[in-house]
């Protein structure tokens, strides 16, 4: 399978051809909302965060305004912050020169003296880049170049049955072809993690599978809560889904048969081949960003009961097999898989059908959310536990959420 994309100077290809507009923290957020709102070509999103955080969940924070940065969909930067922040703008544009060497401008608001002058100068600036953008060229990429995040969410049956599995069989193809597929959403894994476990490539893979599960589950546990009280969702219950043990089954099917080749954290940018895992929560605006940063091109999300969710980096293909959802949000939705439910279409039509969709989106088709501008945007949060707490094996754990 090939497509088309922007060849970026570390030799990765981008699909998109974005401008970024990164605010450092909250508090800069509104006004890199309003640049992204007077300049075509660029993107922005708000960030809840960035001041008044915990060093290892400023990290977090640190980590993932890089990754959008380095993302190859981005051809350059401006970061906007407001000055007193936490996340000062020399550790934003360390951590971003880090990983990538993209053009990359900054605006302090305070130094500028005030919102009005900053968006003005910030404006002037997003144009230029925009226009030194717009001279890049498409070439032909192979589908070895491509790494697919998979993410579902308002889910009900038609997802583990149908849509799930046939992400699986995408992700299959993709790893089979020499890409990347990264599978998230750690919550959702809780009473399936012993059959990602046996796949993992080697035994320190499935420890580290195991280990991600289990620290989420008991830093619920230090605090006397369950997340079994809160997941299934009330909307997975009234689609159908009765247990966490039957989502999680549902949701791992998007993992397809390949064996996992490694597990990394939230943000941490992803350099293997084939299949991996992401540790993020369940939330999915949250998980997306963390597999946006990771260096995703392209994410495919299945939904039962639908929902508009997209990421301002990277297109998002929403996938449905129930078939009163593919009809009632079709605004909202790029591919009806209910054809598999009842029998129309084979899973292998159906998947070549998937395949062409998302090669035809790689080389520029835009998706639903692109179309209506739905970019929701979170930044997970790093949280910490005593494990054995009063033992000699005590130690501290960290979860993200």
């Amino acid at each position: 399978m090939k497509f088309t994309g922007y060849r970026r100077s570390d030799g990765r290809i981008g699909i998109r051809n974005h401008v970024l507009i990164l605010p450092a923290s909250i508090c800069a957020s509104d006004v890199a909302r309003q640049v992204m709102q007077q300049v075509q070509g660029t993107v922005s999103f708000h960030n809840q965060l960035g001041c008044s955080q915990t060093p290892i969940d400023q990290a977090c924070t640190l980590r993932t305004m890089a990754g959008m940065a380095a993302n190859p969909n981005v051809y350059g930067t401006i970061v906007i912050s407001l000055g007193c922040e936490n996340c000062q703008m020399e550790l934003v544009t360390k951590e971003i020169k880090s990983r990538c060497d993209k053009p990359l401008e900054t605006f302090i608001i305070q130094a500028c003296g005030g919102t009005l002058r900053t968006v003005e100068q910030a404006v002037r600036c997003a144009r230029a880049m925009v226009s030194e953008a717009s001279r890049m060229q498409r070439e032909e990429a192979d589908v070895s170049e491509l790494m697919l995040a998979m993410e579902c969410g308002g889910s009900d049956p038609t997802s583990g049955l149908a849509a799930n599995p046939l992400l699986g069989e995408v992700a299959d193809r993709i790893v089979a072809k020499g890409g990347t597929a990264v599978l998230s959403e750690t919550t959702e894994f809780i009473g399936a993690e012993k059959l990602l476990a046996r796949r993992a490539v080697n035994a320190e893979v499935s420890a580290q599978i195991l280990d991600i599960v289990r620290h989420y589950e008991d830093a619920m546990l230090c605090v006397h809560d369950d997340v079994r009280r809160r997941n299934p969702s009330p909307g997975n219950q009234a689609g159908g889904i009765t247990t966490l043990e039957e989502k999680s089954l549902g949701c791992i099917y998007k993992a397809g048969h390949a064996p996992i080749q490694a597990v990394y954290d939230y943000a941490q940018p992803i350099h293997h081949k084939g299949l991996v895992i992401m540790d993020t929560p369940g939330n999915d605006p949250i998980s997306m960003s963390g597999m946006a940063a990771g260096g995703c091109q392209l994410i495919l999300f299945t939904t039962g009961r639908g929902t508009p969710t997209g990421n301002p980096i990277v297109p998002v293909i929403k996938v449905s097999a129930n078939r009163e959802t593919a009809e009632s949000m079709k605004d909202n939705l790029d591919f009806d898989a209910s054809p598999l439910i009842y029998g129309d279409k084979t899973m292998e039509e159906l998947r070549d059908a998937l395949l062409k969709e998302l090669a035809e989106v790689a080389s520029g088709k835009l998706t639903r959310s692109e179309i209506l501008g739905y970019y929701e945007t979170a930044i997970a949060r790093v949280g910490r536990y005593i494990r054995n707490a009063g033992s000699k094996q005590e130690q501290v754990e960290t979860y993200y959420y």
